[in-house]
């Protein structure tokens, strides 16, 4: 399955040389926060994403370079390319407040391990959201049995007087098996826009992020050994 799974992505590799890039968007974030459990407790992040959208979907990847203070390294990185049904079939799938029908996947990559998913999403039409979306998939894991995974991303822009903010995250969780327990991991971003008070043309953010992972990595949490998790980090983020 793993084979097949990969297969399909490499096949969609070759999309965008033939698709045109709608809208792209480069940022690197720096994090620096506590109370991280299971590979903690104090960290910095450093992280590069890269989004677009094309005429076959869209994709969206990020690296994260972490640092924590006990001198420990680690990389780790996603890749989840979607391809859109209503594009790729030249018809509108609007229906209510779905706005269209993907194929959603994502590789998980770190040195430790590497995960496959595949399954089907639907981007919604909420109002006072840029984009409200629900990916369903199936996970196939290195060294633990497969499971199902629900993963909704947001993003919610507002302002408060001449103030523009972005509250923007995700939500994952993971069904149990019978070697791991089941996992909830919400993360959000707070962001103040600086760029606007700065007169300049790309986007930068001053902020927090939140936290809150129930049993980390599946990982059932206990008294002996606590992986339940709640941190705040101070964010910088620059668009380019």
């Amino acid at each position: 399955m793993k084979a097949l799974i990969l297969a399909g992505l490499c096949a969609g590799c070759s999309l965008p040389l033939q698709a045109e890039v709608l809208w792209q968007d480069v940022s690197v974030t720096y994090l620096n926060g506590s109370n991280y459990r299971v590979d903690g407790p104090d960290k910095q992040v450093l992280t590069f994403e890269h989004a677009a959208g094309t005429s076959w979907g869209d994709s969206f990847f990020f690296f994260d370079h972490l640092r924590a203070d006990n001198g420990g390294r680690s990389n780790y990185a996603e890749w989840s390319p979607r391809l859109s049904l209503g594009k790729l079939s030249n018809t509108e799938l609007k229906y209510g407040i779905v706005k269209d029908v993907l194929f959603t996947s994502t590789i998980e990559m770190s040195s430790l391990q590497t995960n496959f998913l595949y399954g089907v999403a639907t981007d919604l039409s909420v109002p006072g959201f840029n984009y409200f979306n629900l990916n369903f998939y199936r996970r196939n894991n290195d060294g633990v049995a497969d499971n199902w995974q629900l993963t909704t991303t947001w993003a919610i822009p507002f302002s408060l007087g001449e103030l523009q903010f972005l509250y923007d995250g995700f939500l994952d969780w993971s069904s149990a098996t019978a070697d791991q327990s089941a996992s909830m991991n919400m993360t959000s971003q707070l962001k103040w826009a600086l760029h606007p008070l700065l007169n300049m043309k790309s986007k930068l953010y001053v902020g927090v992020e939140y936290v809150y992972w129930r049993n980390k990595y599946g990982i059932a949490d206990s008294p002996a050994f606590r992986t339940d998790e709640s941190n705040v980090n101070l964010l910088v983020k620059a668009h380019f």
